[in-house]
């Protein structure tokens, strides 16, 4: 077994995609929270997976069954993952100041490396985490380049130089 500091260190140095989360209440107010755990989970039927803590205060607007959209930062907008991952905004403030819109019944952040809205389709048991499975009903990429998160750290992906 070992101890939660070791594994919070190695897990730092895994790179994570950078992602708002949304959702849209039952009365039409957007909620986000920034998630780093989304990944491609299967091409057929289209998959996608992202984790949330049991205390998030966005896991109640996701049930299964519940639309969200995912968007998936581009470099240039960190300032966006830290507003996001902030709880003292409280679930209102979060979409303060932020240019966003609807898409497909669901928050969106334009400029956004990529979008993928679709369902909720279970939770799974993730310990203090929830793994939510998604339904890809809607997707788009673009080529501005992705934010990571790695080492405490955003950055952003670049190739190595390839040997001649």
């Amino acid at each position: 077994m070992i101890d939660r500091e070791t594994f919070v260190e190695l897990m730092s140095g895994v790179c994570a995609p950078v992602t708002v989360v949304t959702a849209m209440t039952a009365d039409g107010r957007p909620r986000g929270s920034t998630v780093s755990s989304f990944a491609s989970l299967s091409l057929d039927p289209p998959l996608v997976s992202f984790a949330l803590d049991r205390a998030s205060r966005l896991l109640p607007y996701l049930p299964p069954t519940g639309r969200v959209g995912v968007n998936i930062l581009g470099a240039h907008q960190q300032e966006l993952a830290s507003g996001f991952a902030r709880p003292g905004r409280g679930p209102d403030g979060k979409f303060d100041g932020v240019a966003w819109r609807i898409r497909a019944g669901l928050p969106y952040l334009p400029e956004s490396a990529g979008w993928t809205a679709g369902r909720v389709e279970r939770h799974v048991d993730g310990g203090d985490h929830v793994l939510l499975v998604v339904r890809v009903e809607e997707a788009e990429s673009t080529s501005a380049a992705p934010l990571i998160y790695a080492r405490r750290v955003f950055g952003t992906h670049s190739g190595l130089a390839v040997a001649s």
